[in-house]
């Protein structure tokens, strides 16, 4: 399979959607939207069920993260975004619908079930966010030393409020240098643990053409090779080419804004709504013209997880850490194909 193969998903036209197809049909075709959501390792932890005027929206569980995420909390966060996106694209092709959150208490892995109401109301917002779907994307790269506009981050504040989380923006030199720190403490805890270097060395793998991260592989080897010490600072998420990590300082530089995504409990159904609020704040920067990446560790190692919500002030749990800003246009991450995630 050669690299066309693999992104063939991000080439979706909408002009293909056909007006006077079935519901059953456009629903099918919103959901080639819905799997273009990120998730962690781009692991693509979803399966959507397609019956009639009906989508249920299912954790796939062998697509977990069994070290770096042994609750599946980041799991179910990458299915709310992909709800998300299929609540876009829905809405920009004129369909309503009403989604059930967790609608059986029998079966954990079902997370929602959307159907269509015929004579419904479209909500228009999120009309606005639907062509930035294929223009977000994630990048390592460092960003443009110039602050994100003060509308930029009232709208990505919105964006939280709107999916029921709060957003907290961190711009202020301390405060991202204090973050640094904590980014740097935790990749040191999580590399120390040779489960986890082995975890993730199975996501980065070249061969895997639809899913994971091979497009990491050059630069992370050097990391996961058991026999090369750690270096003083291992900044894995924030990329500066040839395989060398960044340094607090640089990620600090390089990251004009820091986003912090917090729900008041941390359940499923938090988790869930938080996956929402990421995608929507994601679909926002992008159509501002800003792009974003992750910067997990903390909020994934539990010792530094409160360090973080004290740090930030924070009355909910942390969920997701995110750097904003203005750089070059990444490549997209590779995508399963349709018949593997769409029943």
């Amino acid at each position: 399979m050669n690299t066309l193969v693999q992104t063939t998903a991000w080439s979706v036209d909408e002009q293909q959607f056909d007006p006077h197809a079935s519901i059953e049909e456009k629903l099918r075709f919103a959901l080639r939207y819905a799997v273009l959501a990120p998730s962690n390792h781009n692991t693509q932890p979803w399966h959507f069920l397609v019956d009639g005027e009906c989508v249920t929206l299912c954790a796939d569980r062998m697509r977990a993260l069994p070290v770096v995420d042994p609750f599946d909390r980041e799991l179910i966060i990458s299915c709310g975004a992909a709800l998300f996106n299929l609540r876009v694209a829905l809405s920009r092709f004129g369909l309503a619908y009403a989604i059930t959150p967790f609608p059986s208490t029998a079966d954990v892995d079902v997370l929602a079930q959307l159907r269509v109401i015929r004579d419904g109301r479209c909500d228009v917002n999120l009309v606005a966010l639907f062509g930035a779907i294929l223009r977000r994307v994630t990048t390592r790269e460092t960003f443009v030393d110039e602050p994100v506009q003060p509308e930029s981050r009232r709208q990505l504040v919105e964006a939280g409020t709107l999916e029921g989380c709060d957003i907290v923006c961190v711009e202020d030199v301390a405060s991202r240098e204090q973050l640094a720190a904590l980014i740097g403490e935790a990749d040191q805890a999580q590399f120390r643990d040779p489960r986890f270097r082995r975890e993730l060395a199975s996501w980065i793998h070249p061969r895997r053409l639809q899913g994971g991260m091979p497009a990491l592989s050059p630069g992370a080897r050097a990391l996961l090779d058991f026999g090369v010490p750690l270096v003083s600072s291992i900044i894995r998420t924030f990329d500066l080419g040839g395989g060398m990590a960044a340094a607090h300082h640089t990620l600090v530089r390089g990251s004009p804004l820091l986003l912090c995504i917090a729900a008041g409990t941390d359940d499923a159904p938090a988790w869930f709504a938080a996956g929402q609020a990421l995608e929507r704040a994601l679909l926002t920067a992008a159509s501002e013209g800003l792009t974003a990446s992750y910067l997990n560790q903390p909020i994934e190692v539990a010792a530094l997880r409160e360090r973080l919500r004290a740090a930030l002030n924070l009355d909910g749990a942390p969920q997701l850490l995110i750097r904003v800003g203005r750089g070059a246009q990444a490549a997209h991450s590779p995508r399963r194909p349709l018949d593997q995630v769409v029943s």
